[in-house]
């Protein structure tokens, strides 16, 4: 792995306040190579130090700057960088951390008058309410990021991303009819030509809309649609822990339709993926779906999953 930027010429530039335009780039590839060492890494808590060193030295320059293009150009990186260690503490499973690393990605985001990045710094941290089952609270910060996204770059997706994640909120408050006109404009990013996400702080790019068809599906209980659109995400490319939320709701369908058989095929891999990543993220899932196994207990593979579920959550907690 390459040294952190600012390591010699760069961090002395920063402490004295002279960073230039090409020495903000230099930060910014750096910060694109984080992100991508971040979507390769099994354990992503191994990424951490680097980002918070280098949110150390953007810190310093930040705090030195004076000229105003150089000092928006750094919020801009320092914003992109929190959103990063938000992901992390995230998938970490430290929901507080991560929420303090995205409000004070949208502070950045503000300074730096940047609103696509901005309104994604407030989808990730209205995604922790999702996460949560506190639907109503990821509403009005949801709705303001779809505000800033109409402000934003027509050319990229974040209006969609935006979108895709309030389909997810309105399906955990039961209304279908918004869920699917969410879900409608998250699917107009096909439409949409040319490069239309980062790699970083954006990344959406309409591969993940079925598995979000599917767990909307789910929540709102409407199961033949769910199970149609989670086979098809399944055919697709997807991540081991984006393969652990379809396989979770697969699981779920079976809970719905009692059917112990679907529920051990899918939540036992999904198991082996938490304990293969350590994954906060596929930790939660698994948790959300423990109490719904209590009607199925009176089978023998029910309860040796439950207790196995119930061992990770507790090893991963402590």
């Amino acid at each position: 792995m390459p040294p952190t930027v600012g390591d010699a010429d760069l961090a002395a530039a920063a402490a004295s306040g002279s960073v230039d335009t090409a020495g903000a780039e230099e930060f910014a590839v750096f910060a694109s190579h984080l992100w991508r060492v971040y979507g390769l890494a099994s354990n992503k808590s191994q990424v951490l130090p680097l980002v918070r060193t280098q949110l150390g030295v953007l810190t310093d320059a930040l705090c030195q700057s004076r000229a105003p293009a150089i000092r928006q150009r750094l919020c801009e990186l320092a914003a992109d960088l929190f959103q990063l260690a938000g992901e992390i503490y995230f998938d970490g499973d430290r929901y507080t951390d991560a929420a303090h690393c995205y409000t004070l990605a949208a502070d950045a985001s503000k300074e730096a008058g940047a609103p696509d990045l901005w309104a994604c710094a407030l989808t990730r941290h209205a995604f922790i309410a999702v996460y949560e089952r506190e639907f109503a609270d990821a509403a009005p910060l949801l709705d303001l990021a779809a505000t800033l996204a109409s402000r934003g770059d027509t050319d990229l997706s974040t209006r969609h991303w935006v979108a895709a994640v309030q389909a997810e909120a309105f399906a955990g408050l039961g209304d279908l009819a918004a869920c699917q006109r969410a879900l409608d404009t998250a699917a107009e990013v096909q439409d949409l030509t040319g490069q239309v996400h980062n790699g970083g702080w954006l990344r959406f790019d309409g591969s993940r809309l079925a598995e979000e068809r599917g767990t909307c599906y789910v929540t709102l209980g409407r199961l033949d649609l769910a199970e149609a659109a989670l086979d098809d995400a399944l055919n697709g490319a997807l991540t081991t822990r984006r393969k652990a939320g379809v396989l979770t709701d697969l699981a779920m369908i079976g809970v719905h339709r009692a059917d112990p058989d679907q529920v051990i095929t899918h939540a036992e891999a999904v198991v082996a993926t938490a304990r293969q990543t350590g994954s906060g993220v596929v930790a939660r899932k698994l948790r959300g779906l423990q109490p719904h196994l209590v009607p199925l207990l009176a089978d023998q593979n029910i309860q040796r999953l439950d207790a196995e579920i119930a061992e990770l959550v507790s090893g991963h907690v402590a």
